[in-house]
């Protein structure tokens, strides 16, 4: 959606009484309030010195591209990446992550677009793995205090590179689950507890292995897990 689309979606939510989107500017970025619950955190990625009002720690030269559906930032799979001084699920006892993603069928094998981890070392991630026929979805949760992980990843369930996809990891409960434009793929059990104040990375993990390799358009943090007729799916946007 574009900044022009969402004004006049926010203008006829407001004439319909429903308090779609905050007026409100949270530290972590604009809010955007979902079916009455809990307001969201949303980062569209734009320009790369900023991200939801946060100063980026910028890596290489990512690039600001824009396909005439999605305005994004480009990453090279080798050495672009964003940083962000900012947890958006600290203290969260569930949540779900979104990211509108289009990964290019030419970057490696391994790729981690975006990584959270607090000071504990507690680690939140969402990765593809790339193959000829597509990539796969991994996602990967670890709590440092109970040292509980888990890790949802099928090579044989792949999605086609070069193509707008919005990808969800929901966590609530001792439960983890993964979705590809709002059609759950995997679920599992981990005993992940709240994070703590920590950073986030776009584009590379945060030891600077495995880059990623395409663009990323929107990236939105829930403090709620979703039901999946809530998820964002492709040419919602």
């Amino acid at each position: 959606m574009r900044p022009s689309e969402g004004i006049r979606l926010v203008a006829l939510l407001s004439a319909l009484g429903v308090p779609a989107v905050s007026q409100s500017n949270p530290p972590n970025g604009p809010a955007l309030s979902l079916s009455n619950g809990p307001a969201a955190i949303v980062w569209r990625l734009e320009q790369t010195t900023q991200v939801g009002g946060h100063a980026t720690n910028v890596l290489g030269t990512p690039r600001v591209s824009d396909d005439a559906t999605v305005q994004a930032v480009h990453f090279n799979g080798a050495t672009d990446a964003l940083f962000v001084a900012v947890n958006p699920i600290e203290g969260a006892a569930q949540f779900t992550i979104e990211a509108l993603i289009k990964p290019d069928a030419t970057g490696p094998a391994e790729q981690r677009f975006l990584h959270i981890q607090d000071g504990p070392g507690s680690r939140a991630l969402l990765e593809i793995r790339l193959t000829e026929a597509g990539w796969a979805l991994d996602t990967f949760l670890h709590s440092e205090a109970n040292k509980s992980d888990r890790a949802l990843l099928d090579r044989t369930k792949l999605h086609p590179a070069n193509r707008w996809t919005w990808v969800a990891l929901v966590y609530a409960n001792g439960h983890m689950e993964h979705y590809i434009d709002g059609v759950k793929e995997l679920e599992g059990d981990v005993a992940f507890l709240p994070m703590g104040a920590g950073q986030i990375s776009l584009g590379v993990r945060q030891n600077q292995v495995y880059w990623f390799k395409g663009a990323i358009g929107e990236v939105r943090f829930h403090p709620v897990a979703l039901a999946p007729a809530e998820l964002q799916r492709a040419g919602s946007r």
